[in-house]
C-alpha cells in the first residue's frame, strides 16, 4: 500500500506505519482500501507525547492529556470502516481527544467537524492539525452529545466515548442513509453499535461486539464526575450519576454471530489462581481463546 510521499521522505516512522497497517489492520480483517490508506498516511506519533512516540504504532491505547486516551489503531480503523466513508461526505466526531481519528477520517471525507469538551485537548488538536497542514477539519470545544445542528445533516457520525444510550440529538442530525457508530454501556460492559438512518423516522441498529471506552460526558450522556460527587456517588471510581444506566428496554439489534457466540461463552478471571482453576476445565480443549479487555476491544 502506498504511503503519502509527504511523510515517506526522511520519515523515521513510515515503515512503522506500513507494518501497523499490514499486521494490525489488514491481518485482522480491515479491508476498506480508503481506511487502510488513511491509516497509513496519518502520523500517529504526532498525536502522543514525546516519551510515547516509540509506542505510537503498537496496537494499544495510549494516555494523552486531560486524563484521556488515544484509541488503539485497530479500533479506530474498525469504527471508521463501519461508517462506510466516501469522498464528499460530511462527518461529525464526538470526543475528538487528540484529534487522531478525525484526522484519519479527513483523509477520506470532504469535511470533518470534531467536538471535544476538554479545552486543553481541543487546543492541542488544533495545533497539531495546523502543523500537519490539514485544512478540512474543524475542532470545536463544546458538549458533543448535542451534536452540531448548524452543520447537519451528516453522512456519518463517530462517537469516541461510551454513552448510556444513543443520543437522540445525534440520530436526528444524520442524513437519510447516514451512519452513526457509538459505544453504548456502563463501565467495561459496552457494546459497539452501528445505527443507520433509513428514513425520517426509521433507524436500523447493529451490534458489533464488546468494547471499552472512556465515558461520554454531556447533556445526553453521563453526568460529569463533579456533579456525581454531589449526589454521593463515588465519582472517582465510577464517573457516573445515579439513574444514568443502560436502558432496560434495549432496541432490537442484529447481533454479530461470532461476537455473540464468544460473548456468551466467555468466562472472566481476576488472577492466576482463577485462571489455573479454569485451566483444569479447558485443558482437553483443542482451541482456547485467552484475552485481555483493553481500551477498544475485548477478544
Amino acid at each position: 500500500m502506498a504511503l503519502n510521499a509527504r511523510f515517506l521522505k526522511g520519515d523515521p516512522h513510515a515503515r512503522d506505519r506500513a507494518i501497523m497497517v499490514a499486521r494490525h489492520l489488514e491481518a485482522r480483517g480491515i479491508a476498506d482500501p480508503l481506511v487502510l490508506a488513511a491509516m497509513g498516511d496519518v502520523p500517529r506519533e504526532t498525536f502522543v507525547s514525546e516519551p510515547l512516540k516509540e509506542f505510537a504504532y503498537e496496537d494499544s491505547a495510549l494516555p494523552i492529556e486531560a486524563g484521556q486516551t488515544i484509541s488503539q489503531p485497530y479500533i479506530v480503523a474498525r469504527m471508521i470502516e463501519l461508517l462506510e466513508l466516501a469522498p464528499g461526505d460530511t462527518v461529525l466526531e464526538v470526543g475528538a481527544g487528540s484529534g487522531y481519528a478525525a484526522t484519519v477520517m479527513s483523509r477520506i471525507a470532504s469535511r470533518v467537524y470534531a467536538i471535544e469538551r476538554h479545552k486543553e485537548l481541543a487546543d492541542l488538536a488544533r495545533t497539531r492539525l495546523k502543523a500537519l497542514g490539514y485544512t478540512n477539519i474543524e475542532i470545536i470545544c463544546a458538549d458533543g452529545t448535542k451534536g452540531l445542528p448548524e452543520q447537519a445533516p451528516f453522512n456519518a457520525i463517530l462517537v469516541s466515548a461510551g454513552g448510556p444510550r444513543v443520543p437522540e440529538s445525534l440520530k436526528q442530525q444524520l442524513a437519510i442513509g447516514g451512519r452513526l457508530v457509538i459505544p453504548v454501556g456502563r463501565d467495561i460492559h459496552q457494546t459497539l453499535l452501528l445505527v443507520r438512518r433509513i428514513d425520517k423516522h426509521e433507524f436500523e441498529q447493529e451490534d458489533y461486539g464488546a468494547v471499552t471506552f472512556v465515558p461520554l460526558i454531556g447533556a445526553e450522556g453521563w453526568v460529569q464526575p463533579e456533579q456525581a460527587k454531589a449526589t454521593k456517588i463515588d465519582a472517582e471510581t465510577s464517573g457516573f450519576a445515579d439513574g444514568l444506566l443502560v436502558p432496560s428496554q434495549r432496541a432490537r439489534v442484529i447481533r454479530s454471530k461470532i461476537s455473540s457466540l464468544i460473548s456468551e461463552a466467555a468466562e472472566p478471571f481476576g488472577d492466576l489462581d482463577e485462571l489455573a482453576h479454569l485451566a483444569e476445565r479447558f485443558a482437553h480443549k483443542r482451541v482456547v481463546l485467552l484475552g485481555e479487555a483493553t481500551h477498544g476491544t475485548a477478544e
